[in-house]
């Protein structure tokens, strides 16, 4: 397909309108059940009886739909290079079953680059936004693209592909064995703390994700259907030089870790006859960096150290807290990270 927008055809001040798309319940649930298996996004009984109070979408789900409508919006047909990162988001409402979304793209911000030519990169504000106009989730960014003489400049790349190895560290995975792994030492799990037991500074391994072409390709059909997430010959003649996962991949798989560690503390908790304490959503996270391409045969250990925890103003009983959060390749490589937050309920 002939690339139809450049860096120079995005210019300050404009703003696009991208959908509707609609989201039912299933897709709620299945999105969860994969990478974000919380009660409040798994089953309405349970949503009430939490802490939102109603069936509502992980808010990865969230950001992963706007990247759909970005791609089909606006990436299909531009000479993308990708996204280094992500300013901040903030997840203003919750997504609800039958909700139909719009993607508005405003861009804020464009730069030639100077260090390599042939690459300009735009900063956007994207907003998810419902029907009525309310506005879901408020996101701001960069994202990489080609100018229209950049085949007349040296390619770019991305460096070296895949580290594979298992989640131990030991050998090269197969391609059936993705998916995420917990840790060697899961079964020492200590019991999930409440809010002011936590220890600023702790960190724990989450567990690893393997990265397999069919996990990769079956995530960007679904969410971000670029040439180098969805076939390994494109992907070969792009920057990144081989098939690579999607950015929103990468963090819906820490998610998915994440979950699993808190489950595991959970039970910690219950074979203990210790009571367990819930955890809320999140509000939003900042400085989410993609470091490096993250390859198919890679894997991905993820970790999460707490650097803050506080009484939320707004929920009585509940505190806020503040995690730095990690995903290292097997050469030992951060490939992801950003800081994020969550409610979780306080002992009084």
């Amino acid at each position: 397909m002939a690339l139809r927008r450049f860096f120079e055809d995005f210019t300050r001040g404009t703003t696009e309108i991208h959908g509707p798309l609609s989201v039912d319940q299933a897709a709620i649930i299945a999105f969860a059940r994969e990478f974000d298996p919380q009660p409040f996004h798994l089953d309405g009984h349970a949503a009430r009886e939490s802490f939102v109070g109603e069936l509502i979408a992980s808010g990865w789900h969230s950001c992963a739909l706007m990247m759909r409508l970005l791609a089909d919006g606006i990436l299909q047909d531009a000479a993308s290079m990708g996204a280094p990162g992500i300013e901040a988001v903030r997840w203003l409402r919750p997504l609800r079953p039958g909700d139909a979304v719009r993607l508005r793209a405003s861009v804020l911000e464009a730069r030639r680059s100077e260090k390599r030519p042939g690459m300009g990169r735009i900063r956007f504000r994207f907003e998810l936004v419902a029907a009525d106009d309310t506005v879901l989730v408020d996101q701001t960014n960069w994202i990489m693209f080609g100018t229209r003489d950049a085949q007349a400049a040296a390619p770019i790349r991305y460096g070296k592909g895949p580290q594979a190895a298992d989640p131990d560290g030991a050998s090269p995975v197969s391609e059936g064995a993705g998916g995420d792994h917990p840790p060697a030492d899961a079964a020492q799990t200590p019991p999930m703390p409440f809010c002011e037991d936590l220890v600023i500074g702790e960190e724990a391994a989450l567990g690893s994700y393997v990265f397999t072409p069919d996990n990769i390709i079956s995530f960007a059909r679904k969410f971000d259907p670029q040439p180098f997430h969805l076939d390994e010959a494109a992907a070969r003649e792009s920057a990144f030089g081989g098939l690579c996962a999607s950015g929103w991949h990468t963090a819906a798989a820490w998610m998915k870790c994440m979950v699993g560690h808190r489950e595991r503390g959970r039970e910690a908790a219950l074979r203990a006859g210790l009571p367990v304490p819930e955890l809320g959503p999140s509000p939003g996270f900042t400085d989410l960096v993609w470091r490096r391409p993250v390859y198919a045969g890679d894997v991905i250990r993820y970790h999460s150290r707490i650097t803050d925890c506080r009484p939320s103003r707004s929920r009585p009983g509940w505190g806020l807290v503040f995690s730095h959060n990690t995903g290292i390749n097997a050469a030992g490589e951060t490939v992801f990270a950003f800081a994020g937050c969550v409610f979780w309920k306080a002992r009084s």
